[in-house]
């Protein structure tokens, strides 16, 4: 088993005023050749936007894009015909395929949004463009994993074009749970939003990652009240 912690004051930067972000992964005017994406997981943004503020109309092709909503809301709007506010509890799934237009905005005058936001490579190339979003009810995650994106539909979550899944949860202090993953050939990518875990060995802290790969289950245990978000993706992948 091999695991790499990435600590959440090595992320990437960036301020804009309106916003502020922490990647990652390589994103726009940030690179780090070191920190190119874990398998078919591109991007992991951890953004903050002020009030009434947001990304104006821009284009995607070939992802798909999670977005996963921990603060305030997010108004979407999208070429597809889309509009909606996403909110605490809910997330986002949108294929861009062939093409897609679409704008994000803090829905709220007065509060601050948090959101990740989460590129994954998709295993089949120009389909048709589509969106889901879920609300997902806060005591499902309650001391357990629950998939909230999966490329197996029969799980109710979010489906995602890519033999992946997205598992969140909520652990209080003491408990310890695990991870059995997929597919030999898969990894898993550990965000730690809330508290503080042992993984398997390590010691991840808030905002700190681990990228594991060669395992079939991993340990976990909540030495804090904790969230974490599990991303398990292929390794084996190229773009």
């Amino acid at each position: 088993m091999g695991i790499n912690i990435h600590r959440s004051a090595d992320r990437g930067v960036a301020e804009h005023g309106w916003l502020h972000s922490r990647f990652s992964f390589s994103f726009a005017d940030y690179y780090n050749p070191e920190r190119m994406g874990f398998g078919a997981l591109r991007v992991l943004n951890d953004d903050i936007i002020e009030p009434a503020k947001g990304f104006g109309f821009h284009s995607h092709k070939n992802m798909e894009i999670v977005t996963i909503v921990l603060e305030g809301s997010l108004e979407h709007k999208d070429s597809m015909g889309n509009t909606g506010v996403i909110k605490v509890g809910e997330v986002q799934r949108m294929s861009a395929g062939t093409g897609v237009v679409h704008s994000e905005f803090n829905a709220s005058k007065k509060e601050t949004a948090r959101l990740l936001q989460i590129w994954v490579y998709p295993k089949e190339q120009n389909i048709e463009p589509s969106y889901e979003q879920k609300s997902f009810q806060k005591k499902g995650f309650e001391n357990k994993l629950q998939a909230i994106v999966s490329g197996n539909k029969k799980v109710g979550a979010l489906y995602l074009h890519q033999n992946a899944e997205f598992l969140l949860g909520s652990f209080w202090t003491g408990k310890s749970f695990s991870h059995t993953l997929l597919g030999i050939n898969n990894g898993l990518f550990v965000f730690l939003i809330e508290g503080k875990m042992q993984v398997e060995e390590e010691i991840i802290e808030k905002l700190d990652s681990a990228e594991i790969s060669h395992a079939k289950k991993i340990e976990f245990y909540a030495l804090e009240k904790s969230k974490a978000l599990l991303i398990e993706v292929p390794l084996n992948f190229e773009e």
